[in-house]
């Protein structure tokens, strides 16, 4: 017997609809298996959707699944941030209550909420602590899987390198947004490079700390093919490797490590703000990750699964 699902249409990491990334919400996801969830995922098209359960765990406060349209993930920055806007329209999440943990594939995952009347306004997200990974030299091979010439990269003292706050990410610092603009990733050389080098992730995150006039600290673009996700407009759950990555090669100055923003998706038209606030410790140790933005609500509708 078919079953009616009701979701939530947002777009996260902007206070515009239309802008940042696509997101649905699917509130009350019970009696859902993991074939019909990826399944919905494919059908909604977007770069994840969300599915809510009741808690599975006391430290917890829903128990949620995020999966992208080829596979499920065990944790996502705007499915995160953008659930938990949802939820405080649904009335889930208590007006004017301030934390609130999602059970998540890799664990409790804290998010913060700041609110103005009756509506949220802004959602910090807490992410696990860096993993630093391989670094990579191959120069020749990481041009050719982004679609750049090896000179186009212009790395100087920087390094492409492996990073995870939860779902691992190759970092690729490029000198100039133009050269940002420019790259166009090659699915089979970044698959050769991935098992060359015994790489984790299964995405490239290229990004440029050179300035502008739009107030960005970095500019950023995401692909992962390989998870059914060409292009993603903004990608929170490589945004805390991206900060962790600026203060560990002093890209960006300690003490405004709180306040980084990247601006992701533009080349897209679906501009985003992601902010990104680093905490160090005394030692210079990185010991807090939040990555937070705003969302938004375009549509509601229903599913017949």
């Amino acid at each position: 017997m078919s079953q009616r699902y009701r979701y939530l249409h947002l777009d996260v990491f902007t206070n515009r609809p239309f802008g940042g990334n696509q997101l649905a919400v699917f509130p009350d996801a019970t009696g859902l298996d993991t074939g019909a969830m990826q399944a919905i995922a494919r059908e909604m098209a977007f770069s994840e959707s969300t599915f809510v359960f009741p808690a599975e765990s006391p430290d917890t406060s829903v128990r949620m699944r995020i999966f992208t349209p080829g596979r499920e993930v065990p944790m996502a920055g705007h499915p995160t941030v953008g659930s938990a806007f949802a939820l405080a329209l649904e009335g889930r999440i208590p007006r004017g209550q301030s934390h609130w943990v999602f059970g998540l594939n890799i664990g409790p995952t804290p998010v913060d909420i700041d609110w103005k009347g009756d509506s949220a306004t802004f959602v910090w997200m807490t992410q696990l602590a860096p993993q630093f990974g391989a670094v990579v030299y191959d120069v020749g091979g990481v041009a050719e899987a982004i679609g750049l010439r090896p000179d186009e990269l212009n790395l100087g003292d920087l390094r492409v390198q492996e990073v995870s706050c939860g779902l691992p990410f190759v970092l690729v610092p490029l000198a100039t947004r133009a050269a940002v603009d420019r790259t166009v990733p090659d699915l089979a050389a970044m698959s050769r490079l991935f098992t060359r080098h015994s790489l984790r992730a299964e995405a490239v995150f290229v990004f440029s700390t050179e300035s502008a006039n739009d107030g960005a600290s970095v500019y950023s673009r995401m692909f992962a093919p390989a998870l059914g996700v060409f292009e993603d407009p903004a990608t929170g759950s490589a945004s805390g490797p991206l900060g962790c990555y600026m203060v560990k090669h002093g890209l960006v100055a300690r003490d405004r490590a709180n306040a980084i923003t990247s601006l992701q998706g533009a080349k897209m038209g679906r501009p985003s703000w992601i902010h990104i606030c680093i905490g160090t410790g005394a030692a210079g140790e990185i010991t807090r990750v939040q990555v937070g933005g705003e969302a938004v609500l375009v549509g509601e509708g229903t599913l017949t699964v």
